[in-house]
């Protein structure tokens, strides 16, 4: 699990308020988010918005108390959609299963949806140290990748950095010519990316709700690297924190408004991804093997208590940092952890 250094935040912070690239970034793109936001709440009106909230709000707190009943009711759908569920105690015992599964299948490629549970455990090194060459598709995920980062935005990883940063980035790394140009920069990307989607072995995605009475795993994205990670390769994981899983498909639809609109303004993504187990007889493409990771990682602890229990109804919108007067100031890598925030 990467090193955790709130306790630095005090000296972090001020190296990030003097840097003014960084300050350039944070506030042509963090308040574009909430602009958008607002937008979206006012389309629907603020009366129906807050209906949806409670909503989600109390599917949430009904799932969590009888979290026991549906992850037993999860491990029977999965299982009998011919998927295989792992429950994970902590961050090694995760990697571990994911090393295993990579070790014993001869996984040479894997390519990743974006996950911030991953980013949580440090799963990339572990595959890494295994000889598993492992690549990031989403866009933002991939650029810091390259620069050695971890993610500074629950949404946009790469917020903090700027066309320029990329286009420096891209060609120390890719050995391609300076240009700044975003389609250009996007182009090279999605150059490189698509032979790795066609060797890879391994698709390893995060994912956004997990749905107990019928096993399938939610992807929610703007980038069409999520579909093609979870049906290209031979071997699909899905790797979660167990708050993501929710009853029913029915509690879905409320999650599927409430989401890219909080998140980033949207009805509703590009791409909505259902996956229930790996491919069927009939099925022209999928996985041959569908592998889901339930990871707790300290989340019965914060279940058990009371004060910290609510911090497991969060959908990751990341609409928190989009208003938030220190992060608008620091960003995420002030906090000195995967998730930002105090």
């Amino acid at each position: 699990m990467p090193e955790i250094k709130t306790q630095d935040f005090s000296a972090a912070s001020v190296k990030a308020m003097l840097d003014p690239k960084l300050q350039r970034a944070l506030d042509r793109v963090g308040s574009g988010f909430d602009v958008a936001r607002r937008a979206a709440i006012e389309e629907v009106s603020p009366q129906v918005w807050e209906q949806w909230r409670q909503q989600a709000r109390d599917i949430k707190v009904h799932t969590i108390e009888h979290l026991d009943y549906y992850l037993d009711l999860l491990y029977t759908t999965v299982t009998a959609a011919g998927g295989h569920l792992h429950f994970a105690n902590d961050a090694n015992q995760a990697n571990e299963i994911v090393a295993h599964i990579a070790r014993t299948r001869n996984v040479k490629v894997a390519v990743k949806s974006k996950s911030m549970v991953s980013e949580e455990l440090g799963l990339n090194p572990v595959l890494e140290a295994i000889g598993v060459e492992v690549w990031e598709t989403d866009l933002g995920e991939y650029i810091i990748q390259l620069a050695e980062e971890t993610p500074s935005h629950l949404v946009a990883p790469a917020l903090h950095k700027s066309k320029e940063d990329v286009a420096e980035l891209f060609t120390e790394k890719l050995g391609i010519p300076y240009d700044e140009d975003i389609y250009h920069m996007a182009a090279t990307a999605r150059t490189v990316l698509r032979d790795k989607f066609m060797e890879a072995d391994l698709g390893i995605s995060g994912a956004n709700f997990v749905v107990a009475e019928t096993g399938t795993l939610v992807i929610i994205t703007n980038e069409g690297n999520g579909r093609l990670c979870t049906s290209a390769p031979r071997i699909h994981i899905g790797i979660t924190g167990m708050e993501k899983v929710i009853p029913s498909m029915q509690d879905l639809s409320v999650f599927l408004r409430l989401l890219p609109r909080s998140a980033t303004g949207q009805r509703i993504t590009s791409y909505v991804s259902m996956i229930t187990g790996p491919r069927r007889a009939d099925d022209e493409d999928g996985p041959e093997e569908f592998h889901l990771v339930l990871v707790d990682n300290g989340r019965s602890k914060m279940l058990a208590d009371p004060a910290l229990r609510e911090a497991l109804y969060c959908i990751r919108c990341g609409a928190c940092l989009n208003i938030c007067p220190v992060y608008q100031r620091v960003g995420g890598h002030a906090y000195g952890w995967v998730y930002p925030g105090p």
